[in-house]
């Protein structure tokens, strides 16, 4: 249980991250990577810190289940759920990215403008990318429960809450205004329905 929990995290990273900006860079010159503002506790800084803190801590949870460190042994079931979820959860990820095609990034360059992505799974949540993230967390704190596990699921959802609310709607508004604000007032934020921006006075 333990050992698969961490090569489908380790499987996640490289997938996610290391095979995904490999493929942008090979198809665009671009890895996708943008360099966040490096003022120490501005939204950027958190944002940075906290994800950088959450796939640490998700890393060290079933390492340290490995030699029996803080972690419990849950029913097998419910392990199995687990396990299931990490699996869902990277495909999720898998396939948002892939929906995102060339505007895929990571962080924002203000400066920047790549297309609005609302077709696929984006017409359902705006950011299924991080939902898919979170519900590979979550899976891991049932398949490898601990302090650990619940911490990054913890750091994780913070870290979300700062980048999404804080950095990247602001940059959508103030890119794509009416559209944006059409397309959050119809899809939910992380999950369907849920997290729906309003409209503004002076906006439709």
């Amino acid at each position: 249980m333990v050992v698969t929990a961490l090569v489908l995290y380790l499987l996640g990273l490289a997938l996610a991250f290391g095979v995904r900006t490999l493929a942008a860079w090979r198809r665009t010159g671009d890895t996708g990577f943008r360099r966040p503002d490096t003022t120490a506790f501005t939204a950027p800084w958190w944002g940075s810190v906290l994800f950088a803190g959450a796939l640490a801590l998700g890393l060290a949870a079933p390492v340290a289940a490995l030699f029996d460190l803080a972690t419990a042994s849950p029913p097998r079931s419910v392990g199995a759920i687990g396990l299931a979820l990490m699996l869902l959860g990277l495909v999720l990820v898998l396939v948002s990215q892939g929906a995102m095609g060339t505007s895929w990034r990571i962080g924002v360059d203000e400066d920047e403008r790549t297309e609005l992505v609302t077709r696929g799974v984006f017409a359902l949540v705006r950011n299924p990318v991080f939902t898919g993230m979170g519900v590979l967390l979550f899976g891991q704190a049932l398949a490898v429960p601990s302090a650990l596990s619940v911490a990054a699921l913890v750091v994780f959802v913070a870290a979300v809450q700062v980048q999404v609310r804080a950095i990247e709607e602001p940059y959508l508004l103030r890119t794509h205004d009416t559209a944006y604000r059409s397309y959050a007032a119809r899809t939910g934020r992380f999950v369907p329905v849920l997290g729906r921006l309003l409209s503004t006075p002076g906006h439709p």
